[in-house]
């Protein structure tokens, strides 16, 4: 009866649900940062060379008609802010870890705000950034390629049970596994007995 009361009350608490954050902990040297880094890098060296193109056309900072760069409208203030964007996920990129993937996501998510914000003002007088068609669609893609770049091995709900993120939500049943890991890592060492 005393061996039951304890793995009742695990099993309470392995039947309770933790509240998912996104602030874990992931090992500086993780797979998965690499993976957050090469997105952020990608993404930004894209930006960047759009905002540097803009500006070499010396296009108006605030020109409602634009230029075309690369298929895509721009003007001055468009490019400026290109390249911010993209300086900030080199940012990313050096530091890597929760930062860049929690930036790759953040970034994502403004970037599809930003296509359905402009997508209400295409052919308004008001339209800042010169934003056409073209532009919202290269919005939406980037937005959701960043976001798949930051969600990336954290936010499922089949994560592998190595993933340090599931680790993390899982503290409990996560030692367990490596207790029984560890016990068989033990037995596989132990010398077998001798024949009879």
């Amino acid at each position: 009866m005393a061996g039951h009361v304890p793995h009742t009350r695990a099993g309470a608490r392995a039947g309770r649900r933790t509240r998912i954050t996104l602030d874990e902990h992931l090992p500086v040297d993780h797979r998965l940062s690499r993976f957050y880094r090469i997105g952020a890098g990608l993404m930004g060296l894209l930006l960047v060379a759009f905002g540097i193109l803009g500006l070499i056309d010396r296009i108006g900072f605030f020109d409602t008609r634009g230029d075309t760069v690369a298929g895509l409208n721009t003007n001055g203030a468009l490019s400026v802010l290109s390249i911010g964007v993209g300086l900030l996920l080199f940012a990313g990129m050096v530091i890597g870890g929760n930062f860049a993937s929690t930036l790759n996501m953040v970034l994502g998510v403004l970037f599809i705000a930003s296509g359905f914000v402009n997508l209400a003002l295409l052919d308004r007088s008001f339209n800042p950034l010169a934003f056409r068609i073209q532009n919202v669609l290269f919005s939406f893609v980037v937005g959701v390629m960043l976001m798949f770049f930051g969600m990336y091995g954290r936010v499922s709900a089949t994560l592998p049970h190595d993933n340090p993120y599931w680790k993390a939500r899982h503290p409990e049943e996560a030692a367990r596994e490596q207790r029984a890991r560890r016990r068989r890592e033990y037995a596989a060492r132990q010398p077998l007995p001798p024949p009879r």
